[in-house]
């Protein structure tokens, strides 16, 4: 998809009632720090639309980027991180479920897990909450430049394994610093969740 028009259209926060949108939606979800704003950036063609962070666990709403106004890609709160009390994971956790079950627009989530590392509980608990909900979440494993080349495949299949994957899932290895990933994702989103009319 050629970027030509971006634009952080709505924030919902706890109490937020959520936007009525007539495009389609795209989720991600993500632990803390696995990178969420980097790839939204990447995807956008934008160096600091989504902002980094040093702290994690600061995007505490949900944020919908309108893009070229065709459809909405809608950034969801990071989970797991230590410092966040109880209370606002819980209420970060009902943000999120009234979005996953509130939204008519929602085509799918991509659910975005540290390809270095085992996936965390957190990560599996999030995984089939995602299913439970009747999504299929594809998964894009960060942090791909931080690993050998040599090591991918072995990796791919540790997030597989760890995750308990639906037999089928999609699997695509990203990395924020050489955009490796990207287009995969966005032809991904263009043909099985746009309805797209060749132009873009």
């Amino acid at each position: 998809m050629v970027i030509k028009n971006v634009s952080l259209e709505t924030v919902c926060g706890i109490t937020s009632v959520l936007p009525e949108n007539d495009k389609p939606e795209i989720a991600f979800a993500g632990k803390s720090n696995v990178g969420k704003s980097s790839l939204i950036n990447a995807l956008m063609n934008r160096k600091s639309l989504a902002r980094i962070s040093s702290t994690p666990g600061k995007t505490q709403t949900i944020n919908f980027y309108n893009i070229n106004d065709v459809m909405y890609l809608v950034d969801l709160p990071g989970y797991g991180y230590a410092k966040v009390s109880e209370k606002e994971k819980i209420q970060w956790g009902k943000l999120i479920e009234k979005y996953l079950h509130g939204s008519a627009q929602l085509r799918a989530v991509f659910l975005l897990i540290d390809i270095r590392h085992e996936p965390s509980e957190n990560d599996r608990i999030m995984y089939r909450w995602i299913l439970d909900q009747g999504f299929e979440p594809i998964i894009i494993a960060t942090k791909l430049d931080k690993i050998k080349r040599s090591q991918v495949q072995k990796h791919v299949k540790m997030l597989k394994d760890g995750l308990a994957l639906v037999p089928g899932t999609k699997v695509i290895p990203f990395s924020s610093l050489t955009k490796q990933g990207r287009d995969e994702i966005w032809e991904l989103v263009e043909t099985e969740y746009l309805e797209t009319d060749g132009e873009e």
